[in-house]
């Protein structure tokens, strides 16, 4: 349950969404598997499996989960079977079919197999925290997050929402950061980066788990580089990668939290409820440190 990923937004000021409130738009877009001709499908699943509970609430805190089921029917296959259709209708009418009889053969035979067609489903968790005004989606991609606010805005009919953005760019923040060797705040610099040269012909530089040594560093910024992505540790629990884009990736919560969540389950606590509770707290926390490294929230 622990996100890994975080396309992180901001709840407008003027968010009203109750829990109830919530749940009225939910009960009307649950998850329906695809339909025989379908080829995707998607709607709102229990966070964790009750079949009554499409939104899971805990002291405020809110979660959602996205299900989509696709069918897996690639063009190159569906064209295979009709190619074999077309020369068979040759052989008959002694002649090649047109463009309009290839086009009824293609559409006659993806009819015929996407009923057959392997589906493939995945889920989507959204954090919801209406105390710090936070709405997280744990997607490695833009195109996964756009994908669980565009279903929020059908659900919901509006969905007061913005970017989280940052007086400071991430990348001119975390350049400066890697010149001094150092972040404000609960922060530590990891082992891992990329310095990338502006525009689309630029070359790149990528430490793995490689000591970033200032003076190496410093020599690549000075060529005009500047950091593209920068792993780094908040508060000795927390790692992540931050990306130019303020996405967060590589999100790891250190042994400290899961020890402290092991120890509350070995107190007779629900797993996911413990697992739940830390996260949030955590990442909300994480979060307003970040906002404070980057010079503040911008209006």
């Amino acid at each position: 349950m622990w996100f890994r990923n975080l396309q992180v937004f901001r709840l407008a000021s003027g968010w009203t969404y109750t829990p109830e409130k919530l749940m009225e738009g939910l009960d009307r877009s649950v998850f329906k598997p695809c339909g025989a001709m379908d080829r995707q499908a998607q709607g709102w699943v229990p966070p964790r499996g009750n079949p009554d509970e499409l939104l899971f609430v805990q002291a405020q805190q809110m979660m959602l989960t996205l299900g989509v089921e696709q069918k897996i029917l690639p063009v190159s296959v569906i064209r295979q079977y009709a190619q074999e259709r077309a020369r068979e209708l040759e052989e008959r009418q002694g002649f090649k079919p047109g463009r309009k009889q290839q086009r009824d053969i293609f559409d006659a035979v993806e009819a015929e197999l996407l009923p057959r067609a392997f589906v493939k489903r995945r889920l989507t968790y959204v954090w919801i925290d209406p105390v710090h005004g936070w709405l997280v989606v744990d997607a490695a991609s833009t195109g996964k997050a756009d994908e669980v606010i565009e279903q929020l805005k059908l659900t919901l009919g509006e969905l007061p929402l913005t970017l989280f953005k940052t007086v400071q760019a991430p990348g001119t923040a975390m350049t400066s950061w890697l010149s001094v060797g150092e972040v404000p705040g609960p922060f530590s610099i990891d082992q891992d980066c990329e310095l990338r040269v502006a525009g689309e012909a630029g070359g790149s530089v990528r430490y793995t788990r490689h000591p970033l040594d200032k003076d190496e560093v410093n020599q690549h910024i000075n060529r005009g580089k500047v950091a593209g992505k920068l792993a780094l540790t908040w508060n000795d629990r927390i790692s992540f990668v931050l990306t130019e884009q303020m996405q967060i990736k590589r999100l790891a919560f250190l042994d400290v939290l899961r020890e402290q969540a092991e120890q509350t389950v070995d107190g007779g606590g629900d797993a996911f409820e413990a697992d739940f509770a830390i996260m949030c707290g955590e990442l909300a926390a994480m979060l307003g440190s970040l906002s404070e490294a980057l010079g503040g929230e911008s209006e």
